[in-house]
């Protein structure tokens, strides 16, 4: 039966703004207090969208949340009407209304840990939603997550759903952006490889001093009982520390994999000799080749890569076998990335071609490619049980630009979170956007 892997990419909520909410994202950090573009932003990801589907291609859509969060402010103390609510954050406690607007949601790579039918114990693909413990502002996502993820992959005959891990340091789970699989096919059984900043309980393991490491190694071993995966199956790393306190606040800000191929940088893990044994011998006892491209310091040093976001990128199997790399714009601007990325091209290697796409609006905030899609692997008879309102086409994608033209303002500061009408404008954009993704009544707003 035929399989492919599809890109689910964030849309960019109507709340989008530089917040600078999330301490150890180094743009996110330097960007805080700028005014945002949510209209060019949305517009950007649709348009990332559109050029993969054009490519060939499967390409599907996750719908924002409802920002700001106001049920989520009266849970911390403000009462009143909804105005009322957000007259008292704006005034008490400001940097409380900032993180209920956040539209960090857009980086879907953080929705949840998915593994395809072909791994799992019960032939079903498992979603587990991300808990995002580590950031109030995410932490209040995974209940929408979980309706979201329910409404789009609603058969459960083919898709099983896991409410997040407990919302405690020790399990902290930044989903998908610290998970990768390798597989000879999508719809063959693969090596699921998890990432980890830290072990919560295991002091063996180093932690990073400056910035907060989001994965722990028990939420990892968590996702993967249970999703049924066997002990064959999974690889267990851990993220170097160092590259952690440098601004990697993810896995994949440092290394991205796809079949069987693994890209990263010689700094990012611990033990990575060992590691990718590991790899190669449990692919290869599924009948793989697992293939690595180490990107030396010498050429590209951690910095760099942090700031052009070389490895949040999109790698991307062609029907001829070789890889394509989705980059950021800011691969190009930087001179030593995009001479290693010319010359990696050049080579003749499993890289043959580099994508460039203009993603500003996300970069600014800390988001790259590989942020803004969650992949599933899916085989046809899955894919057909896919809510098809979710699937890029060129009708929705029409649909969507002119519902983004209609509802997003041009420019958001700070000072606007306080203005009721945003919340307003939200409500009656996702409302809308229910009806065009055939999603049902998955926001609170329309619920309660």
């Amino acid at each position: 039966m035929k399989s492919c892997e599809v890109n689910f990419d964030g849309l960019v909520g109507p709340t989008h703004n530089y917040g600078g909410l999330s301490y150890g994202n180094v743009a996110s950090q330097s960007n805080s207090q700028q005014s945002s573009n949510p209209k060019e932003a949305a517009l950007q990801g649709l348009a990332k969208m559109k050029a993969l589907m054009e490519m060939g291609f499967v390409q599907g859509v996750l719908a924002p949340q409802e920002r700001p969060d106001v049920a989520a402010l009266r849970n911390l103390g403000f009462a009143g009407t909804d105005a009322q609510v957000i007259e008292q954050a704006a005034k008490q406690a400001m940097p409380l209304l900032v993180a209920s607007c956040s539209a960090s949601s857009m980086w879907v790579a953080n929705a949840a840990t998915v593994s395809p039918s072909a791994d799992t114990a019960d032939g079903r693909v498992h979603f587990t939603a991300a808990n995002l413990n580590c950031k109030y502002h995410r932490s209040i996502e995974h209940p929408t997550t979980s309706r979201v993820l329910g409404a789009m992959f609603a058969d459960q005959q083919h898709f099983a759903h896991h409410a997040a891990l407990p919302a405690v340091a020790q399990f902290g789970d930044e989903g998908a952006a610290n998970h990768t699989r390798f597989c000879c096919d999508y719809g063959e059984a693969g090596v699921e490889f998890f990432v980890f900043g830290r072990s919560a309980f295991d002091t063996r393991y180093p932690s990073p001093q400056k910035y907060p490491a989001r994965q722990t190694l028990e939420a990892s071993q968590a996702v993967a009982r249970l999703h049924g995966l066997s002990e064959d199956g999974v690889v267990f790393g851990q993220q170097n520390p160092a590259v952690i306190d440098a601004g990697v606040f993810h896995n994949d800000v440092i290394a991205v994999g796809n079949g069987e191929v693994l890209f990263y940088h010689e700094d990012a893990f611990l033990d990575t000799e060992q590691m990718l044994a590991q790899l190669q011998g449990k692919l290869g006892q599924l009948g793989g080749n697992f293939q690595s491209i180490c990107v030396p310091r010498s050429q590209v040093g951690v910095e760099d890569a942090v700031r052009s976001y070389l490895f949040n990128s999109q790698l991307l199997t062609r029907p001829d076998g070789t890889m394509l790399l989705i980059v950021p714009e800011e691969c190009r601007n930087n001179e030593r990335v995009w001479q290693y990325l010319q010359g990696l091209t050049a080579s003749g290697g499993l890289i043959r071609e580099v994508n460039v796409f203009d993603l500003k609006q996300s970069m600014q905030n800390g988001g790259g490619p590989a942020c803004l899609r969650l992949r599933v692997a899916l085989n046809e008879t899955e894919l057909a049980a896919v809510n098809p309102g979710v699937i890029m086409t060129p009708p929705l994608y029409d649909t969507l630009t002119q519902w983004v033209d209609k509802h997003y303002r041009d420019s958001l500061r700070e000072t606007d979170l306080a203005d009721p009408q945003l919340l307003l404008e939200c409500r009656t954009a996702l409302d809308e956007l229910t009806q065009i993704l055939k999603l049902g009544s998955v926001y609170p707003f329309q619920i309660n």
